[in-house]
């Protein structure tokens, strides 16, 4: 069984995008009243919303063919919270209050403060 070709998502965009272009075009220049007005401009943003998802493809594999270009991983620059170094994401995500991150602050005795010991 032969399969139809998939149109190539710019190709997709082009045509959602010409597409409410065109119902949006007609909503304004008809003017209609009741159900159908509803019922193109529900058409409109369906197709204004498949024009994004077809958009957001094409940048996604743009840049998944960036990714596979460069030769080495890349290293994300080393950011640091002031005062919480060494605490990992669960610990971070687990305290929700400004109560619980000066305790922990407090505890580990603060980074480039004078200890009383």
């Amino acid at each position: 069984m032969t399969r139809f070709p998939r149109p190539d998502a710019r190709a997709a965009a082009a045509a959602a995008s010409v597409a409410a272009l065109a119902l949006l075009v007609t909503l304004l220049w008809w003017r209609p009243r009741g159900i159908l007005a509803v019922v193109l401009a529900l058409l409109c943003v369906l197709l204004v919303m498949i024009a994004g998802v077809a958009v957001t493809e094409v940048r996604q594999r743009r840049e998944e063919a960036r990714e596979r270009s460069v030769d080495g991983p890349t290293e994300w620059p080393a950011q640091r919270v002031a005062g919480l170094g060494n605490v990992d994401a669960d610990t971070l995500e687990a305290m929700d209050s400004r109560a619980t991150l000066r305790a922990v602050q407090e505890r580990r005795g603060g980074a480039g403060r004078v200890s009383g010991r």
